[in-house]
């Protein structure tokens, strides 16, 4: 009789996965992942109701059906951290994991495992001898990049000057490159035209 009452008693203990939180915000699932609010940070449910990720404050939210929220795309989710001033943008896997360091000016989630990103390129012009600096350059590029990071084409090829300084770059700069199926990508020219890139 003692085993049945203990096993009875056991039941609604492992029957019964999900969490008994309150939170301020629940997503639809995105890739088998719920975003969930709690104040000002964001945190994810898996398909079972169970926290997989913890409540954190770097995600990117994504505005979806008039919402905002973090999601996953290709176990992929956006991330930022803001380094002397200025954000750049990175993900993170189902783990919570970071697998793209935050690198980039700016960066949308991942469709068919390509996502669009602003890469930047550093280039030594020389040094400054009355003040004992080197003297550099930065362009950024609209990139085509995989799950890990690697850039696989880039969409305007002589880039874009730009200052890494908080007086000057307030905010991210915009991806004006669209993913249209696939393997299309529309870019814009410089005559505010469009262009049509195949990705194979």
């Amino acid at each position: 009789m003692k085993k049945l009452l203990i096993i009875f008693f056991m039941i609604p203990i492992f029957g019964f996965s999900q969490t008994t939180e309150e939170f301020d915000f629940i997503a639809p699932y995105s890739d088998g992942y719920a975003a969930i609010k709690k104040g000002e940070s964001w945190g994810f449910v898996n398909d079972k109701g169970t926290i997989a990720i913890d409540f954190r404050y770097d995600l990117v939210l994504t505005e979806t059906n008039g919402n905002k929220y973090p999601i996953f795309k290709n176990n992929r989710c956006l991330i930022s951290e803001i380094k002397k001033g200025i954000t750049y943008f990175g993900y993170i896997d189902k783990t919570g994991n970071t697998v793209i360091e935050p690198k980039f000016l700016n960066a949308i989630n991942f469709n068919n495992n390509k996502a669009l990103a602003l890469g930047i390129l550093k280039e030594e012009l020389g040094s400054n001898d009355i003040l004992g600096k080197n003297v550099v350059s930065y362009r950024y590029f609209e990139v085509i990049i995989d799950t890990d990071g690697n850039v696989d084409t880039y969409l305007n090829p002589k880039g874009i000057n730009v200052v890494l300084d908080k007086e000057y770059l307030k905010t991210p700069p915009e991806i004006t490159s669209k993913q249209i199926s696939n393997n299309l990508f529309v870019v814009r020219t410089k005559n505010s035209k469009w262009m049509i890139k195949s990705i194979e």
